[in-house]
């Protein structure tokens, strides 16, 4: 009954801080509108961009990444245990907020975030996998889903079992929501970071 109980704390807490639209604040806060109604209109870091302000962006990836870390912590702290449901539920708050009517981000950098929490391990082959795909191709879409996907890949490698379920949904979900992406990559028209339209 009680992990039962902690995994809903678990949860709760991760969604309810992984929910908290950064990228819609920051950008409304600078003046800059309502990021949902440019680009892919969803709050992430890669759409914030799009304002035309790189430190906006920035910002942004941050304050994403740090809601994706923080309840995993917290979750060490209280409930290790069940740390898998903060993990979780923090990626989910951010790609389905209620705030929002369940649209928000893409999930890679909260995502990021969370597998630093997890362990050093994941966050640094998530980040070098994101951030050197990202300067190689020039293709955000491309390089996040690749990062999605090796976290749940390293877990095996590493023989970190329990921790393969909950990295392996968040990858799915990820690429799911970057289905669109993946069209536009297999027909040659995804477009590159920095290219002019």
């Amino acid at each position: 009954m009680s992990n039962g109980l902690d995994a809903l704390l678990a949860a709760s807490l991760g969604y309810v801080l992984g929910s908290i639209p950064f990228g819609l604040l920051l950008a409304m806060a600078a003046g800059k509108g309502d990021v949902r109604k440019i680009g892919s209109g969803n709050i992430g870091a890669t759409n914030v961009l799009r304002t035309g302000s790189k430190k906006l962006a920035a910002a942004t990836l941050l304050l994403d990444l740090f809601k994706g870390w923080l309840p995993v912590f917290l979750a060490w702290q209280f409930w290790p245990e069940v740390v898998g449901f903060a993990a979780l539920g923090a990626v989910i708050g951010h790609c389905f907020p209620v705030w929002l009517g369940f649209k928000g981000g893409k999930g890679v950098a909260t995502a990021a975030g969370v597998c630093f929490g997890l362990g050093w391990p994941f966050g640094l082959v998530y980040a070098v996998t994101w951030l050197g795909l990202l300067y190689f191709t020039r293709i955000s879409s491309f390089a996040g889903m690749c990062a999605a996907v090796s976290a749940p890949v390293l877990a095996m490698v590493l023989g970190r079992w329990e921790l393969v379920p909950v990295l392996s949904a968040m990858a799915a979900i990820i690429l799911v929501l970057h289905r669109e992406n993946i069209a536009r990559l297999r027909a040659g028209t995804e477009p590159r970071v920095g290219s002019r339209k």
